[in-house]
């Protein structure tokens, strides 16, 4: 087999609500470990703080709160990333988001990858009392802010509900938490190219309309999209490393643990790096929270050991 270069982030499902199976400390350090000892390089959460009750009980999920989830993650591993997939930007102030992601990245001793996006969801931007409308400008605002923040100093900066007449926010972690951005609208592709990189997602075919409208279509679409930003990278002279995780949203990735699965994932890594992709998010099965650590393993030695 061709050696591969790609990377591996997984979903860790402290989100589920099964009782007594993945919402304790006790669970969240075994997947953990698990995690480590699978030698996958980050894991993932997602962001939800007031989901729609109709979409949450016909095909969505839930969310802990990301930071508070992946400080548990962080406190019971050594050197898995740590990534949000993704951080609704709007939902908060930016103040706010910078000092929640800095404290999580310097007590991880900077393993945090900050996934964001502008979000999509109408009516938790409404439970949250933030315009949807503006949910760009607001993201917008957030991303040029919380880089300010970030270099330390003085902030005097006006913006949509803040006003920072010379604070000094603090920690101002160096090097800072990596931004990646989430989503494949022409918009999203422009901010991926002035941040650290671009995490979207495959669509699939059973989820819904929205999944079709706003995922990747075909490895020729993510490639097509890669161009793009790389090419307006280069005429902005940026030479930093700029990473690319495209995720397969579904949790049928190796439902049965064959070694045909497995086949034919290895082949679709040799296309997406192909394709200029350095990084691949999977969501595994996760029945029971020993049926998640069983596939975590089976990742392991059926992909990771052989590429």
């Amino acid at each position: 087999l061709q050696r591969l270069r790609m990377k591996f982030c997984l979903y860790i499902p402290v989100g589920n609500v099964t009782p007594g199976e993945f919402q304790s400390q006790h669970a969240i350090t075994e997947m953990t470990h698990a995690l480590e000892q699978a030698n996958i390089d980050a894991c993932c959460v997602t962001d939800h703080p007031a989901p729609s009750a109709k979409w949450l009980h016909a095909s969505g999920h839930d969310a802990l709160d990301p930071f508070t989830a992946l400080a548990f993650v962080a406190a019971a591993s050594s050197r898995l990333q740590l990534q949000t997939s993704i951080l609704v930007l709007p939902y908060r102030n930016p103040f706010i988001t910078a000092k929640a992601a800095a404290t999580l990245h310097v007590l991880s001793q900077g393993r945090l990858i900050l996934g964001v996006g502008s979000g999509y969801q109408e009516a938790e931007f409404e439970a949250l009392g933030v315009d949807f409308r503006k949910r760009g400008r607001l993201t917008d605002e957030a991303l040029e802010t919380i880089r300010e923040i970030w270099q330390g100093g003085s902030i005097v900066k006006k913006g949509t509900g803040f006003d920072a007449r010379g604070n000094e926010p603090r920690p101002a972690p160096d090097p800072p938490p990596r931004i990646w951005i989430g989503g494949s609208s022409d918009k999203a592709l422009l901010r991926a190219a002035d941040q650290d990189g671009w995490c979207p997602f495959f669509a699939i075919a059973h989820h819904s309309k929205l999944n079709q409208d706003t995922g990747i279509q075909s490895v020729d679409d993510l490639k097509n999209k890669i161009d793009f930003i790389l090419d307006r990278r280069c005429r902005q002279n940026r030479t930093d490393e700029f990473d690319v995780n495209i995720a397969f949203s579904s949790t049928d990735n190796f439902a049965s643990r064959t070694r045909e699965e497995a086949d034919r994932f290895i082949e679709d890594l040799e296309q997406l790096t192909g394709a200029g992709a350095t990084w691949v998010t999977l969501k595994l099965p996760h029945p029971t929270r020993a049926a998640y650590i069983e596939h975590v393993h089976w990742f392991s030695e059926e992909v990771i050991k052989r590429i």
